[in-house]
């Protein structure tokens, strides 16, 4: 079975789409230079509906303390944080008491191994690109992700990720989840319903 992440949710009917789909995780960007950031408050509000019955992952870049961190996780009531900048290996282990994802951009120069060095529950992979953190559609290399799975606890893979092309990522770096945003939108922040649907019911087949 194959974790199932869709990300950049911003309103309680794309959240409500994807959870009836099938959807194991939600994500909620709370970086506020992201096109998809959501305020906390409105976050917590969709939250509410779904506590019980998916994994909902409070995404973050670079904030200053991870105190702040934990504050707005306890405040939205989510129990799983993203760090999508360039914490360090100490800020993610002051974070224990969340489950905590460490998003990683795999640019030319990357090195797999680098991936050992983070004491955390999972890794994420997305592509690096110099102006956007995540959600830029483009897609990760297949072949470092699957080096990468075999060097942590468990493996997210996002980047590019689609409902044409989930069944072959799936099949070729067998992940522990997979996290999609931008190839399922009509818009930034504003998901294709059908989109969602077709990704998470190619997601399942391909998973088994």
């Amino acid at each position: 079975m194959v974790l199932i992440k869709i990300c950049g949710i911003t309103n309680l009917e794309d959240a409500r789409v994807a959870v009836a789909a099938g959807a194991d995780a939600l994500g909620f960007n709370f970086y506020r230079r992201s096109s998809r950031f959501i305020e906390p408050e409105k976050a917590r509000a969709i939250i509410e509906n779904f506590r019980e019955d998916v994994l909902c992952v409070g995404v973050f870049v670079n904030e200053e303390r991870p105190e702040d961190v934990e504050s707005i996780a306890i405040d939205v009531g989510i129990k799983a944080v993203q760090l999508h900048g360039d914490e360090s290996i100490t800020y993610c282990r002051a974070l224990r008491n969340f489950f905590v994802i460490k998003a990683l951009r795999v640019h030319e120069d990357f090195m797999p191994e680098c991936v050992s060095e983070y004491d955390v529950d999972a890794v994420l992979l997305d592509a690096f690109d110099k102006k956007a953190r995540g959600g830029t559609g483009k897609r990760v290399d297949w072949n470092i992700a699957r080096r990468v799975r075999d060097l942590v606890p468990k493996l997210f893979l996002a980047g590019g990720l689609s409902p044409e092309n989930i069944s072959e990522a799936i099949e070729q770096v067998e992940p522990y989840a997979v996290d999609a945003c931008s190839h399922l939108e009509i818009s930034a922040g504003r998901k294709d319903h059908e989109k969602v649907r077709a990704f998470i019911a190619a997601a399942r087949k391909a998973a088994g």
